[in-house]
């Protein structure tokens, strides 16, 4: 186990930091009394039985781990509207303490489950006792109602394992549609709930 907690080291270092910068992005919006994009964010560190099962799964040799196997690190970035989703990935991209190495649009490009989500898969550096250690890792962004669909569906691939009955699978694409409804609808009354938002916070701040 000394080896594994030696090699996920970095990646406990990274989703620590990463977590703190990207919600600094929603603190900066705050700040200079701008709508944030971000609502907020979480990150985790793929569990190693996780990742033994997925090297197996994809052939991945343990020495290439650091290499091809991009979200054992992972941060997910939730916001209210879809249109948010370009505006975090743009304030990405501007930054110079991380790369982006690939873009996966499963919005445009959804998946046949009907999984939505952009995925920004990274190159960072984070620095140790031995010197500077880069490591790829994967931050998806994506709406409430993207996120409530997508932990449903994960959790149900537990039991299922991929394989659903035709009827789950039915009702995970009627979700699946509802929240994309949902979503084009909170998207064409997004200047009321803002300024509705607006309208509270400064109230509660009074």
């Amino acid at each position: 186990m000394d080896g594994w907690d030696k090699f996920l080291a970095p990646y406990q270092q990274a989703v620590e930091e990463l977590k703190i910068k990207l919600k600094g992005i929603r603190k900066d919006y705050q700040l200079n009394r701008k709508y944030s994009p971000v609502e907020f964010v979480t990150a985790r560190v793929k569990p190693v039985q996780s990742i033994i099962e997925k090297a197996g799964t994809r052939n991945i040799p343990y020495d290439r781990l650091r290499e091809e196997m991009y979200d054992i690190a992972g941060v997910r970035i939730m916001c209210q509207f879809v249109d948010d989703i370009a505006l975090i990935c743009d304030q990405i991209r501007l930054r110079d303490d991380m790369t982006i190495v690939e873009e996966r649009d499963y919005i445009e490009n959804t998946k046949e489950s009907g999984y939505r989500s952009y995925h920004l898969i990274i190159d960072y550096q984070v620095e140790s006792i031995d010197g500077p250690v880069h490591i790829l890792a994967e931050i998806q962004i994506r709406t409430l109602a993207m996120n409530f669909w997508a932990t449903v569906e994960h959790t149900l691939n537990y039991k299922y394992s991929g394989e659903y009955p035709p009827e789950i699978r039915r009702r995970l694409q009627n979700a699946a549609d509802a929240a994309y409804l949902l979503d084009q609808e909170m998207s064409e009354i997004r200047e009321e709930i803002q300024d509705a938002q607006k309208y509270y916070s400064k109230k509660r701040n009074i």
